[in-house]
Order: structure tokens, then sequence, then C-alpha cells
């Protein structure tokens, strides 16, 4: 295997990695609109994922620059072709942050409610607009011969794409409200159960039709055994949180994002950006990526630093494991 090929492999595991952990963020970012009663309430999930939600986006921004160095070509196209759908996430995530810190700096209830409304807009939005993203790369854009991105905007909103960004939109606030189920205790546990049966039926018809359709399109033996694996684990995530099994079916829920990603990625290979236009203007791993000096650097500095970072996430997750609820929330507080 060549170089290019480990990274991008590198670049589909920090993809996966971001999905899987920035995912169940977004769904309870998602989720203090739909569950929560209550100012309380909100503040318990907004305390669940407190100690990691700003490690999750560790993943965004290795993924972002690992593609940078491996894969200037298609950094360049991609971050050109969808720069407003990008730059409204980046805005997002900027401003989700602010709303997670500042939220409580001040008492007035109309100061807390605004920030509570944009951690709502600015986990949905995203959560979104990443499947439109992915859906735009695999299914293949307009690039010319020149690797330029010659389309609009509005050839990004296709309904592929826009069932793309369904898809991730319902997996991750699947994920959400079992992570919610897994990490509360009380009526919101109960609720988040309930809520997931129904959240996660909706997800399993959505990423069932997404799935077949990229599978039609371009997939082969091994995408089809992703697709398997992803429906397949997400009906046992179903399963799972109807018996009350919270950490099986966050779990299996996991599960699923990772066999999703991995699907889109093997319909994608040997491509990093198809072309619409011609085929043979399509980013691949060869003509996209960086010489093989620059990559036996990266692939050096990656094995050192990817455990420890690993190592240290990991550690922080077992730290802040025990369940919450409205009893652990001071009457100061919740506001």
């Amino acid at each position: 295997m060549e170089l290019h090929d480990v990274w991008f492999v590198l670049i589909a595991v920090l993809w996966t990695g971001y999905f899987f952990l920035e995912g169940f963020d977004f769904g309870v970012g998602v989720l203090t609109k739909l569950l929560a009663r209550d100012r309380t309430e909100k503040r318990v999930l907004i305390n669940t994922i407190g100690p990691v939600w700003d490690g999750n986006e560790v993943w965004l921004l290795t993924a972002g620059g690992a593609t940078f160095a491996a894969f200037p070509e298609w950094y360049a196209t991609l971050f050109s072709g969808f720069y407003l759908p990008l730059l409204l996430i980046l805005v997002c995530l900027i401003v989700r942050g602010v709303a997670f810190e500042y939220r409580v700096k001040r008492p007035e209830e109309n100061w807390q409610r605004n920030w509570e409304t944009a951690i709502f807009w600015t986990s949905l939005i995203p959560a979104f607009l990443w499947g439109v993203a992915f859906g735009n790369i695999v299914r293949g854009v307009k690039i010319d011969r020149n690797f330029d991105y010659v389309g609009t905007l509005w050839d990004l909103l296709n309904p592929y794409a826009l069932l793309g960004g369904l898809v991730t939109l319902t997996l991750f606030t699947f994920h959400g409200t079992v992570f919610t189920a897994l990490k509360t205790v009380g009526d919101i546990r109960v609720r988040a159960r309930k809520l997931a049966s129904v959240i996660g039926l909706a997800a399993a018809v959505l990423a069932l039709l997404f799935l077949l359709w990229t599978q039609v399109d371009g997939g082969d033996g091994k995408s089809l055994i992703a697709l398997v694996v992803a429906v397949a684990a997400l009906v046992a995530a179903l399963v799972a949180n109807q018996v009350g099994r919270e950490g099986w079916s966050f779990a299996l829920s996991g599960v699923t994002i990772v066999a999703v990603v991995a699907m889109l990625f093997l319909t994608l290979f040997p491509n990093v950006m198809p072309s619409s236009l011609n085929e043979d203007w399509s980013l691949t791993v060869t003509n996209a990526s960086s010489s093989p000096y620059t990559l036996k650097i990266m692939t050096w500095c990656a094995a050192i630093a990817t455990p420890v970072v690993m190592l240290y996430q990991g550690w922080t997750y077992w730290v802040f494991r025990k369940r919450i609820g409205t009893q652990h929330i001071a009457a100061d507080t919740a506001h």
C-alpha cells in the first residue's frame, strides 16, 4: 500500500472519529429543544457534554489539517467549491463554543434563553450540512480540467446530498439521545429512551434509502458489507434501547456511524473528489497528494502524537463517566 493510500485511510479514520464523538454532541444540542422541559433539564443536557465537547472538535481540526498536508489539491478544491457551506459550519462551531461558555455568565432569563437557542441551531445546522457536504463529495461535483470547482451553490443542494443531510441529522440526534439516556438519571433518562425509539426509526428509514442509493450508484462488495453492518447495528441499537441497555445502544449507534462513514469512503476510493463533468478530471489519491517525503514525515509525526491524544481523551471520558440528573444542578445555576 502506497503512503497516499495510507493517508486516505487515516483521514477516513479521523472523520469517523469526529462524527462518532461530535455526533452525540450535536445530538444533545438538538435535544435542548426536543427533550428538555425546563431550564434545569437543559442544564443537565449541557452538562453531559460540557467536559468533552471541545476535545471532540480536535478531530475536525486534525482531519482538516491532515487533508491540507496530505492532499493539498483536494483541500483547495473542497474548501473553494464548498466555501459557503463550510463557512456556515465554521461560524456555527464558533458561536456554539461561545454559547456553552457565555450562557451562565449572566443571570437574566433572556440572556440564557438566547444562548440556549444558539446551542440548538448551531448543533442542528452543522449536523445537517456535514451530510450535504459528504453527499456531494461521494456523488461528484463539477470539477474542470484544472481541478477547479465550476458549479454553483445550488448544484450542491441536490436530492442525494439533501438526503445525506437528513441522514446525518437524524443519526446524530439518535446518537445524542441514547448518550443522554446513558448519562442521566430520573425522568429525563426515561423520556430520552422513548424519544430515541422515534428518532432512531426515522434515522433507520432515511439511512437505508441513502445507503441503497449510494450502493446502486457506485458501490462494490466492500461497501455492501458496510451497508449491511450499518443497518444491522442501527436495528440492534433500537432493540437495545427498547430493553433499557443504554450502553449497548450507544455503542451500536456509534457502530452505525462508523459503518456509514466507512461505506462513503469505500465508495469514494480511489477518488477523493470525483468530477461529474469528466471522470478524467477527478481528483484521486494519486494526483491530489503531496510528495512521498511529505507523507513520510507526516506518518512519523502521526505515529508519535496520535496515541498520546487518544489516551488523554479516553482518560477524560473515564473521569467524567458518572450519570447526572436534575438533583445535581445547584439552585443558583438552574436558570
